[in-house]
């Protein structure tokens, strides 16, 4: 058994609700906090999240409270997990009450929508300044609702700190969730946000009753386009496929449960965009991600026809037949453009 964290949670989301579940089976002691007093009443009162992973039961060691100093006052290890669009005001309002020896963990998958910021960096803005040296990301394959119900899973957890990364892993770590340590915080990020958009398309590719040999095709290709934007900006191409990567790209694009492939299946059956997402308990981070990447892949000047033909059709109207038939018609080229050539030995 691990030694007992205190641990706070910012996100009473299917994920955040999750990661308080595990941490809470694991013997810590985890508060779960809510925007609204009203929303911690009910949490508290139903002893599970009925609205996002009903039927599955809050451990006594997780309490749910809407003060920051209740939830964060003692915290050593603080996990954050709301939509990216949400992480800036979420973090002003905790941020006075964290301990500056705590550990921070990003568990949102996403890129600030206006700035283009990765969640670690957006944090680097907006925590004080003795915290950011440890702040971690985790990502990989992790539909919450499978984790929840105990099913077996793996995550990846990043930090340019390896003490903290190993102290996450030591804490997060369960029989049935495997949790891997790296130190490339950007590809990490990177991968996590960037695959929810080839989530997106792949859901497209499945609404328009394409095959496998389609939908394979598509993920190959989208994972060599964000691998590529990834070593542009820095990151490691080990990275894009781990679990970060591959790994959670397989899983979204493929389960029923993945939010972003819902988006795409419903664009494809003609449903409008802001009608599919009024419909959505969760958020799908893969459309406020695209129209970052696009920013991205401008300022580094790399080419990615898929990202491009996503933020066609999801802000400018563009027909996803007309998208397949664009992309399928391009310029023939090597399989591994833009990326470091291999050199045989």
């Amino acid at each position: 058994m691990i030694s007992e964290l205190t641990v706070g949670v910012v996100g009473s989301t299917s994920w955040g609700t999750t990661l308080a579940i595990i941490s809470a089976r694991q013997g810590h002691r985890v508060t779960l906090w809510t925007r609204t007093q009203e929303e911690a009443d009910l949490l508290q009162h139903d002893r599970e999240n009925k609205r996002l992973l009903a039927g599955i039961p809050f451990d006594h060691s997780l309490q749910i409270s809407a003060s920051e100093d209740d939830a964060f006052g003692h915290a050593q290890l603080v996990i954050i997990a709301v939509p990216s669009t949400s992480v800036r005001t979420n973090v002003r309002r905790i941020r006075s009450a964290i301990p500056h020896d705590a550990l921070v963990v990003s568990a949102t998958k996403g890129l600030e929508m206006n700035t283009g910021l990765r969640i670690s960096q957006v944090l680097q803005e907006e925590l004080p300044e003795p915290l950011i040296p440890h702040i971690c990301v985790l990502s990989g394959p992790n539909l919450s609702i499978e984790i929840a119900r105990g099913q077996p899973a793996s995550t990846v957890v990043a930090s340019s700190d390896t003490q903290a990364t190993l102290t996450v892993q030591k804490a997060m770590m369960t029989p049935l969730f495997r949790v891997y340590t790296s130190n490339d915080v950007l590809g990490v990020e990177l991968a996590g946000a960037l695959k929810n958009i080839i989530a997106l398309g792949a859901g497209i590719v499945d609404g328009l009753g394409y095959g496998n040999n389609s939908k394979a095709s598509f993920i190959t290709r989208g994972l060599a386009e964000i691998t590529r934007l990834g070593v542009a900006a820095g990151a490691s191409p080990l990275t894009f496929a781990g679990l970060a990567g591959m790994g959670d790209l397989i899983a979204t694009a493929a389960s029923p449960l993945s939010r972003n492939r819902h988006v795409g299946e419903q664009l494809a059956k003609g449903r409008p965009i802001k009608e599919i997402l009024a419909s959505m308990p969760n958020v799908a981070e893969g459309v406020d991600t695209t129209a970052a990447a696009v920013k991205l892949a401008q300022q580094l000047d790399v080419e990615m026809p898929i990202t491009q033909a996503a933020y066609r059709i999801l802000l400018e109207g563009l027909d996803p037949r007309q998208a397949v038939a664009e992309l399928m018609g391009r310029a023939p080229q090597p399989e591994w453009a833009g990326l470091p050539p291999f050199t045989p030995s």
